[in-house]
C-alpha cells in the first residue's frame, strides 16, 4: 500500500464548508440582510430534541429500540468483519448531529480513524477529508474506460491496522485508489450521512399515499416547472432495473439521497457492506475478496440460533433497522429562533414561494404491525419523489431510476439541528443552500426566485422557520 501524507488542505474540486457552525441567532425585525440564524442548540437541561425513541412502544419494543442503539453505537474491529475497505467503522460516528441517527458532525471522526493505523501504513486522507468535517464517501462517476461506474470507492482498509500484519491470513496489503487523480479527472462526488429520524415512519407511509400526493397541486406545480417522480418507474413495475434498490418488487423506494433503497433493513444492510465492509445474510460477498485479507467467515453478520435469549441472537442489521424504525422524529422548537410569530410568518412564506409542494409537510402512515406507527401524521417535509435539480447539484450517478440530476427531496425535519447541507455537505450556510437549487435545468428555479423576491425581514422568518425544525 503507498504510504500517504496526511492532506488536511482543500482541492481544485473540494467544497468549501463554513469554519464556523454556531451562528447568532437573528431578529426578523433587523436591518441587516437576512442570514442563516445557525444551529439550534437546545436549552440547558431542556429534554433534547432528538435521539429518543417514538412515543407508544411497548416495553419489548423498546427493549429492541436500545439493543439497536447499542449496536449502531458499536466500533467494529477486524475480528467482528470490518473491512478489507471501508469509510468508518460505526454507523454511529457517522450519524452523530444532534444525536446518534443524525447525520455528520462538527469534528470528522474519518481523520482520527485513519490515524489509528501503523505510521507506516498510514491510510490516504485526501483533502476532501478534513478535521472540521463532513463525514464524507466517495463515489466515482465513471469506470476507466468510460462506462457508468457510481460506486462507493472505500477511502480506508484494514492494512497497517493492529493484528493484521500478524494474523493468518495476512499479512494483508491493500492499495487504495487514487483520489487526488481522479478528482484532477472530475470524476469524483461525494455524499454525506442522511439523518435517519422518524425513518419508521417514512417507512410505513404507503405508496398510494406517495402517489396521491405527487397528484395534487398539479396547476401549481406545472407553473413552476416542478415535476418529480418516485424511485420505482419501469414498464410493467415489476424490477428495478438495477440490484438492490427497490426489492426488485416495483414498490417506492425511499431511504438515501436517490430514494435508493425500499425498507430500513436494506438500507441498513447495504450500508453495513459498503461503509464497513461487513457482510450479512443480506449481503454475503465481500466487496474486496483479496485471500490474504479475509479474517473472519463470510458472512459476518448472521444470526445466532443458538442465544439463550432471541433478542440476543437478532442479527446487527435487523438491530440497525429497529433502530432507526423506532427513532423518533426530531421535536420543533415553537419559539426558536426570532420567535412564535416569526416562526409562524416563516411557514407561510415557506408555502407561498412554492418550497412546500416539494417539501410537502405530512404525509400519513397507513397500517403496520408496530401500533405507534401505524395511522400517523409523518411531519417529515418531503415528498418522497426524485426531482432534477439541474446542472449545479448533478453528480452524474443513476441510481434506479433517478438520474444523474435527480434527488430525493431531504425531508427538512430536524434540519434546524445540522451543520451541513445538500449531499456533498458543500455549505453549512442555509441561505447558500437554497440558492443552490438554483441552476440550468433545475426545478426549483422559479421557486428560488420566489425566495429572491422576498424582503429581507420576509426571508430571515423563513430561515428562522427552517431553523425552528
Amino acid at each position: 500500500m503507498r504510504k500517504k501524507t496526511l492532506l488536511l488542505g482543500i482541492s481544485a474540486m473540494s467544497l468549501a464548508v463554513s469554519a464556523s457552525f454556531f451562528i447568532e441567532p437573528v431578529s426578523s425585525q433587523s436591518a441587516d440582510r437576512a442570514r442563516d440564524p445557525g444551529v439550534r442548540v437546545d436549552p440547558p437541561l431542556a429534554r433534547p430534541s432528538a435521539g429518543g425513541h417514538i412515543a407508544g412502544l411497548t416495553p419489548n419494543e423498546i427493549r429492541f429500540f436500545r439493543l439497536g442503539k447499542e449496536d449502531f453505537e458499536e466500533v467494529e474491529g477486524v475480528a467482528d468483519g470490518l473491512g478489507p475497505r471501508m469509510n468508518l467503522d460505526s454507523c454511529g460516528t457517522c450519524h452523530a448531529q444532534p444525536a446518534t441517527g443524525g447525520t455528520s458532525p462538527a469534528l470528522n471522526p474519518q481523520v482520527a480513524f485513519a490515524n489509528t493505523a501503523t505510521p507506516s501504513q498510514l491510510p490516504a486522507v485526501d483533502s476532501f477529508i478534513r478535521p472540521r468535517g463532513p463525514v464524507r464517501e466517495a463515489r466515482f462517476v465513471r469506470n476507466p474506460d468510460g462506462s457508468p461506474d457510481g460506486g462507493v470507492h472505500a477511502l480506508f482498509t484494514i492494512t497497517g491496522r493492529p493484528g493484521v500484519d500478524v494474523s493468518p491470513p495476512g499479512p494483508c496489503r491493500l492499495e487504495q485508489p487514487d483520489f487526488e487523480r481522479e478528482i484532477a479527472n472530475r470524476n469524483v462526488i461525494f455524499r454525506i450521512p442522511t439523518p435517519v429520524f422518524g425513518a419508521g415512519l417514512i417507512e410505513q407511509i404507503p405508496d398510494t399515499a406517495i402517489l396521491a400526493n405527487q397528484a395534487s397541486s398539479t396547476s401549481q406545480k406545472r407553473d413552476l416547472g416542478i415535476s418529480g417522480h418516485a424511485n420505482y418507474r419501469v414498464s410493467g413495475r415489476t424490477i428495478s432495473g438495477q440490484a438492490n434498490n427497490n426489492g426488485n418488487d416495483g414498490t417506492i423506494a425511499r431511504f438515501g439521497w436517490k430514494a435508493q433503497n425500499q425498507t430500513l433493513l436494506l438500507f441498513s444492510g447495504e450500508a453495513y457492506n459498503v461503509e464497513m465492509g461487513i457482510t450479512s445474510e443480506l449481503f454475503q460477498v465481500e466487496r474486496d475478496e483479496t485471500p490474504s485479507c479475509q479474517f473472519t467467515t463470510v458472512p459476518n453478520d448472521t444470526q445466532d440460533f443458538n442465544a439463550l435469549d432471541a433478542l440476543a441472537g437478532t442479527t446487527a442489521i435487523q438491530n440497525f433497522a429497529n433502530f432507526q424504525r423506532f427513532l423518533a422524529p426530531p421535536r420543533p422548537s415553537p419559539n426558536a429562533p426570532g420567535g412564535a410569530q416569526s416562526i409562524a410568518r416563516g411557514r407561510g412564506a415557506f408555502e407561498s414561494t412554492g418550497c412546500a409542494l416539494c417539501h410537502t409537510p405530512t404525509l400519513r402512515t397507513g397500517n403496520s404491525t408496530v401500533v405507534a406507527l401505524q395511522n400517523r401524521d409523518a411531519n417529515l417535509f418531503s415528498d418522497l419523489l426524485v426531482h432534477d435539480m439541474g446542472d449545479g447539484l448533478a453528480d452524474g450517478v443513476s441510481q434506479g431510476q433517478a438520474g444523474p440530476r435527480e434527488f430525493r427531496t431531504a425531508p427538512l425535519w430536524g434540519l434546524g439541528q445540522r451543520i451541513f447541507f445538500l449531499h456533498d455537505g458543500r455549505t453549512s450556510d442555509l441561505i447558500q443552500a437554497i440558492r443552490q437549487h438554483r441552476s440550468e435545468g433545475s426545478e426549483a428555479n422559479r421557486v428560488v426566485g420566489n425566495f429572491d423576491e422576498l424582503t429581507e425581514s420576509q426571508k430571515q422568518d423563513l430561515l428562522n422557520f427552517l431553523r425552528s425544525l
